[in-house]
């Protein structure tokens, strides 16, 4: 009797065994390389897998709420990351009757740059408008209505938490789903050349250095969407303005034949407040 209960007891000992197995295997964990993995190492690197994919094409959405009032602005178009070069059209907000108020802004993105045409009234229909980003408190990753997509992924060089939430899909693609913090401020001092003041003014001029985001990566360790949530004060501290800032990339290899604009097509005038 004793030996069959010492058999009986091994056996649910087994059963138990293989059961963790099952559920760590369902999981994500045991020898899948999730359980092995480090998230913040790998955030740490999503920009560097840009660079490494050399351009893409690209998909903003950034949706401000303050008070009872929430606005989305939307942009498109091609990104160079080797050249840190970007090309977008956004489209601003419709009135509340549904009509659209202003004509598209093309912006181009560039190191330490932002330049926009279709941007002010009294600047003629052929100038650009150049800002310097280090100048704006928010780095641009607000100002121009879209986030750098360069920028957005040089933030996660600034992830103090992560974890790793999932498998999901995404427009057809199997990609990897995390959530975590980023510093801004840790960021700025590991960014590339380009970036590094743009993300320190941003680190100082947003309400919080700390940046919740979820991101999602490809097998390739490449971003696919990025979702950050920024938090700056307009005018008296009181006045919080909430920022969902996200960004897809997708058709990776897509030609980006960005060309800044010579400096006597810039504006140089007084741009009008609109």
């Amino acid at each position: 009797m004793a030996e069959r209960q010492h058999g009986r007891a091994g056996g649910t000992v087994v059963a138990a065994g293989l059961m963790a197995c099952v559920c760590l295997s369902a999981s994500g964990c045991g020898d899948s390389g999730e359980a092995a993995e480090d998230p913040v190492h790998t955030l740490h690197e999503a920009a560097d897998a840009l660079v490494d994919a050399k351009s893409s094409r690209a998909r903003t959405s950034m949706e401000m709420a303050t008070g009872g009032t929430r606005v989305t602005i939307r942009g498109e178009g091609v990104y160079d990351y080797t050249r840190r070069l970007g090309r977008l059209k956004v489209l601003l907000p419709q009135d509340p009757a549904g009509r659209v108020e202003h004509r598209p802004i093309t912006e181009l993105l560039a190191p330490g740059a932002l330049f926009m045409k279709n941007r002010g009234a009294g600047v003629p229909a052929d100038k650009w408008v150049r800002v310097e980003t280090a100048t704006l408190s928010d780095g641009n990753l607000v100002t121009g209505g879209a986030t750098d997509p360069f920028a957005a992924a040089e933030v996660l060089r600034g992830t103090r938490t992560a974890r790793f939430v999932g498998l999901t899909d995404l427009a057809g693609t199997e990609v990897r789903h995390y959530r975590g913090t980023a510093d801004l401020k840790v960021a700025a001092r590991t960014a590339s050349e380009g970036g590094r003041e743009a993300l320190a003014a941003a680190a100082k001029g947003f309400a919080t250095a700390v940046v919740p985001f979820d991101v999602f990566l490809d097998e390739e360790g490449r971003i696919r969407k990025v979702r950050h949530r920024f938090s700056f004060v307009n005018g008296h501290r009181e006045n919080t303005v909430a920022v969902a800032s996200t960004t897809l990339l997708y058709d990776f290899g897509t030609p980006a034949d960005v060309r800044l604009p010579a400096d006597e097509d810039i504006y140089a005038g007084r741009i009008a407040e609109e």
